[in-house]
């Protein structure tokens, strides 16, 4: 798609870059023919018209248009699937609309469209900003300047998008949007966008070179064979460049490709989103996966049970309105949420301190009619508290609210029957004591204090207030993807600002911990130097009260220890470590937008058992590619080692050039397509460890599988090719020997009738050994076929087209075959099936 030269009028939908220059179908089928192999086998063509060898020649160039037809097609659809996903990973946008505050798809803003903005969110498009509250923007993407710009409504008050609010708040009006952007204006001069190829791709390249080389070497050496036994030499030389280019698997990088794109497609079906393709691989060598606990490994519905107020623990219902009115004023204007009887937006632990107020008859836009917000500091993780300042008939009142310890750490008075009095050592070990009480019980704990005469808001010398304690209930499922990831060699790790005890009965319920030891706090994390921590990491399962530096600290730590690391993350401070990690991975639903630029993986559902389904996929998509690359090495080397056989006994060639090529376009397509995108049940890999990440194709007997069916292919070509002499040769009482085997087959209509055989032999034992290749492990009686139609249409398809030019008498002419009668057919089909056979007898020697 080319950029537009006028800018639609603005309208919904608009606000989108328009990729860069996109290949239309004339270019993407002349670059599959820009291709070394297929400039050689023009060469080919070429030769066989010089030679008057017309049909060949058609053949040849049918085969080169063909192959490319495919390539054609396969690219479509990968980009289709691609553009599917890039659709579903746009932002969305906050706006203000009749008073109300709803939240739209970021394309679709026009201008004129009032904008709010907060840490977390990338600006949509760009704005003029109109209100401000310590509003900072990363703009590094439009800039290169790494600090963020801090905003005001003079010298800095626009704001660009696709940049990042890591701090505070602000309003803007949009002024400009898709192309007409300064981030479109910059999108217009790059053109096209590089295309992230994975590393499983960068090998099979490497692999192809190496092949390439190889096959062109051995077929030069078969053509040196042929000439020293003074064979026809313009017929050997066509034959060894089709010998050449078949033995490489040039549809290879095609079929990962779109097995890749149609997997990641098929990912979403399991609420995973994946943004770059080598997470794909990545996945299943996945060993640690560390996860927040709130909306990840739990419900997402905060809900407060408990409050310490006032001297005493409290369950929630018994708040008195009257009594604790300050309490519940301080944690409902302290708060950024939005919460109506139409949406409900904001962070969930601000939402459950709203539902409490609720439930007391007080509302946030109530409360602030009478004390509105004139200042505020916005919460930072390092600090772990937010602060807003109101202004209220008699003076100015801030509140505070936060982590207990910090809160407490700032308080020096504390309200008790409505007076603020003296806070004492021994009333501090109280407030501890109960805070250690209600976080036994696995409750999440926010502590809020006031502070009042100030005209600018300040964080000491505070009045404490009280504390909630809010419960968030654990997936089940999640308890169940934690032995899952057990079975699988998959440690799971739980990070959580929560204090330890709170932290721990949580593991212990989800079965991640099991002794108050396997926990570490940031306090711990602290105090160890680098080796010491590396060393307890790889042995703690909970890290509770921890920063966005402790968490990198532990991706460090883990990958250090030789492990590969999932991290998921939600928030603005997590970005830092999602990029660290192996695999980075944020949430859909609560995270911010920074966190899922920043991540490899979106979870559309927050749910950790999600990351178990996506691992399995993972590690079901690389062994998929992994089947499709052993099958086309140990198809195309079969091919190989039958001419090479023959050529080395001076027989005559077993195939015909034509016949090379028609097996190649038959197998490297269709049949390694459908073993790519093989539905087997992922939960079938989640019972062995993670691979190495640098494991190689060949490993775990791959090698010794594409060298065994090489070889069977190749024996049994081969004596469907010497089956007619040989029985000749016995019914009349001759001697079986090498020369009277060659003098045979230099019969030409029998020479015809063998390399009938051995084409058919080899292109249907190819189909057979597609189908076993499905699942190594399992006998093909107990395979579900039905759930592979790719490689039932692939297998029909594969047998029509061996009929068709065996039995039709156009294409028997052009290919140099003989019809059959029936009864070979049934020996032949039964020959070719001996790779399906050594599959069964391979299952039952394990």
């Amino acid at each position: 798609m080319k950029y537009a030269d006028s800018p639609a009028a603005p309208g919904r939908g608009q606000n989108i870059l328009i990729d860069g220059h996109r290949k239309t179908p004339i270019e993407t089928f002349l670059e599959q023919l820009n291709d070394p192999l297929i400039f050689v086998l023009f060469m080919a063509a070429a030769i066989s018209m010089l030679l008057s060898e017309f049909s060949d020649a058609v053949i040849i160039l049918t085969v080169i248009l063909v192959n490319a037809c495919v390539g054609v097609v396969q690219e479509g659809k990968a980009q289709k699937a691609l553009d599917a996903l890039k659709q579903m990973t746009s932002p969305t946008a906050l706006i203000r609309e009749n008073g109300r505050i709803v939240e739209i798809p970021a394309p679709d803003l026009i201008p004129g469209d009032i904008v709010c903005l907060d840490a977390g969110r990338q600006v949509p498009a760009d704005l003029t900003l109109t209100s401000v509250t310590n509003l900072k923007i990363e703009e590094s993407a439009l800039t290169g300047e790494s600090v963020p710009v801090e905003k005001d409504l003079a010298d800095h008050s626009q704001a660009f998008m696709s940049t990042n609010v890591t701090y505070g708040r602000g309003e803007g009006v949009v002024t400009a949007i898709g192309m007409n952007t300064q981030v479109g204006r910059i999108a217009r001069l790059i053109g096209n966008e590089h295309t992230e190829t994975t590393p499983l791709q960068h090998r099979l390249a490497d692999l192809g070179r190496v092949l390439s080389i190889v096959s062109v070497l051995l077929c030069a050496l078969l053509f040196a064979i042929a000439v020293l036994q003074q064979r026809d030499i313009p017929e050997m030389l066509i034959t060894a460049i089709s010998l050449a280019v078949a033995a490489v698997p040039e549809g290879l990088p095609a079929v990962v490709t779109l097995v890749l794109a149609l997997s990641v497609s098929r990912m979403v079906r399991v609420n995973t989103i994946v943004k770059r393709l080598p997470s794909v691989e990545t996945l299943g060598c996945v060993s640690v996966v560390c996860s927040d606990k709130t909306g990840t490994l739990t419900q997402n519905r905060m809900t407060v049970t408990a409050c310490w107020t006032d001297g005493h623990i409290l369950e929630a219902a018994r708040l008195h309105p009257e009594r604790d009115w300050l309490f519940l004023t301080g944690l409902t204007l302290c708060n950024d949420a939005v919460l109506d009887t139409d949406s409900r937006l904001g962070d969930p632990t601000e939402l459950a301190l709203l539902d409490l107020a609720g439930r007391f008859g007080l509302s946030r836009p109530a409360l602030e009619q009478d004390q509105p917000r004139i200042g505020e500091i916005a919460f930072d993780s390092g600090r772990k508290m937010m602060t807003t300042l109101h202004r209220r008939d008699s003076g100015s009142i801030s509140y505070t609210k936060g982590s207990p310890d910090e809160i407490l750490r700032r308080c020096d008075t504390i309200l008790l029957n409505g007076r603020a009095v003296p806070l004492d050592p021994p009333m501090r070990r109280t407030i501890e004591a109960a805070l250690h009480t209600l976080s036994a019980r696995a409750l999440r704990l926010l502590a809020i204090g006031m502070r009042t005469g100030d005209r600018r808001p300040k964080e000491q010398n505070l009045t404490f207030l009280g504390a909630a304690g809010m419960m968030d209930p654990i997936r089940p499922e999640a308890v169940q993807a934690v032995r899952d990831f057990r079975k699988a060699g998959v440690r799971t790790v739980m990070i959580t600002g929560d204090r330890p005890d709170t932290a721990f009965v949580i593991a212990r319920e989800l079965g991640i911990a099991t002794k108050p030891a396997d926990c570490l706090s940031g306090a711990q994390i602290d105090a160890l130097p680098d080796r010491e921590f590396a060393r307890k990491a790889g042995r703690c399962s909970v890290f509770a009260q921890v920063s966005p530096e402790h968490k990198m600290r532990i991706v460090r730590a883990l990958k250090a220890s030789g492990h590969i690391v999932a991290m998921t993350g939600d928030g603005v401070n997590d970005a830092p470590s999602l990029k660290a990690a192996d695999v980075g991975i944020a949430m859909g639903v609560t995270g911010t937008d920074v966190a899922k630029n920043a991540a490899d993986l979106i979870l559309t559902d927050d749910n950790f058992a999600t990351i178990a389904k996506a691992i399995a996929e993972g590690r079901g998509i690389y062994a998929n590619i992994k089947k499709a690359v052993l099958f086309l090495l140990s198809s195309n080397f079969g091919e190989i080692m039958t001419m090479l056989a023959a050529i080395l006994l001076n027989f005559s060639p077993p195939l015909k050039p034509s016949h090379i090529l028609w097996i190649n376009l038959i197998t490297d397509s269709l049949p390694a397509l459908a073993l790519g995108v093989d539905p087997e049940d992922p939960s079938h890999f989640m019972h062995r460890p993670p691979r190495p990440k640098d494991e190689n194709l060949f490993a775990a007997g791959g090698l010794s599988c594409t060298l065994l069916y090489g070889f069977l292919i190749a024996f049994i070509s081969t004596a469907a090719f010497l089956c007619l002499p040989v029985a000749e040769l016995r019914g009349n009482g001759l001697t079986l020997s090498l020369t009277n085997l060659r003098l045979l087959l230099a019969e030409p209509q029998l020479l015809t009738r063998c390399q009938t055989y051995a084409f058919t032999v080899l292109g249907i034992s190819q189909l057979f050994h597609a189908v076993g290749m499905r699942d190594v492990e399992t006998s093909f009686f107990r395979m579900n076929h039905l759930e592979n139609k790719l490689m039932l249409a692939a297998f029909a398809i594969g047998i029509g087209l061996q009929v068709l030019v065996t039995e039709f008498p156009y294409f028997v002419t052009a290919f140099g075959t003989c019809r059959l009668t029936p009864e070979e057919w049934m020996q032949l089909i039964l020959l070719a099936a001996a790779p399906l056979l050594a599959h069964e007898l391979l299952i039952l020697t394990k």
